[in-house]
């Protein structure tokens, strides 16, 4: 198993240096337990209300960026009680905002939906667009290595992302859009029950724990939900990782403080 580890630290691009004559196992332990240790007693972090109120008032009373004639016949939201299959309907007809005109589908999440781990990225890009797949192509490669390197499969987390359309021109999503698909997500989380959150990047992050904080602030502590009161580990998005790879190390020390937390278990094991 430690040796299959390595093999996908390899992959990721992290080298794992080990004591010349002692197993690479007893030489990694320390790194290990400090890590557990300060995940143990984590520093306290000010976290503002999380975007689960922002997000029921956002509803009730629309983002208005622009004045619109038919903003005042808008139907509710269909997410919020949905079991998976209508949530999944729901998302892949949704044209609540702009995003749907330009999509060829919307990318909804897939994974282990008993998962102790949900992965949550910011929105689809073009090859998320193309397959229906939350983190495609090379990032997703690199994802899986990750994944694997904590232990588990990526069938055996939950993976989504915030946004589940793309928006057109890589462009930033407006304040409205978020808005419009956080209660998918949501939803999502509610039925899922994840033990664990790990936001991939700046944005999920703070679309969840309604902060601006930059990410070198996010990083490196455990931050909660407050309802529901779930852990949060913040790290890079893989797609960042594939530009500055020097960056990795610190990926795989934001796994480890996520496994210190909760460790992954696989989707064959009931929770």
């Amino acid at each position: 198993m430690e040796a299959r580890r390595l093999a996908y630290l390899e992959a990721m691009g992290i080298e794992v240096l080990a004591l010349r004559g002692v197993p690479s196992e007893v030489a990694v332990a320390p790194v290990i337990a400090e890590t557990r240790a300060v995940a143990a007693n984590p520093a306290p972090v000010e976290v503002p209300a999380p975007a689960v109120g922002r997000v029921a008032a956002a509803v009730a009373a629309p983002v208005v960026s622009a004045p619109k004639p038919q903003a005042a016949a808008r139907s509710p939201h269909p997410a919020g009680q949905l079991d998976w299959e209508p949530l999944a309907a729901a998302v892949a007809g949704c044209q609540r905002c702009g995003m749907c005109s330009g999509r060829t589908q919307a990318v909804f999440g897939m994974g282990a939906r008993r998962a102790r781990w949900m992965v949550i990225g910011e929105a689809p890009g073009l090859e998320e667009d193309r397959d229906g797949d939350p983190c495609a192509g090379k990032a997703g490669e690199l994802l899986t290595a990750m994944l694997r390197a904590c232990g588990v499969q990526r069938e055996d987390v939950f993976l989504t992302n915030v946004l589940k359309c793309r928006p057109g021109d890589n462009r930033e999503p407006e304040a409205a859009e978020v808005a419009e698909c956080l209660p998918y997500l949501l939803n999502q989380m509610a039925l899922l029950q994840p033990e664990l959150v790990i936001c991939l990047g700046r944005a999920p992050a703070q679309y969840l724990l309604g902060t601006d904080l930059p990410l070198a602030k996010l990083r490196g502590q455990v931050h909660h939900l407050q309802s529901p009161a779930i852990p949060v580990v913040v790290t890079y998005h893989p797609t960042y990782l594939l530009r500055a790879p020097q960056d990795k190390r610190k990926a795989w020390e934001d796994l480890q403080l996520a496994m210190a937390q909760v460790p992954p278990l696989p989707a064959t094991q009931e929770r």
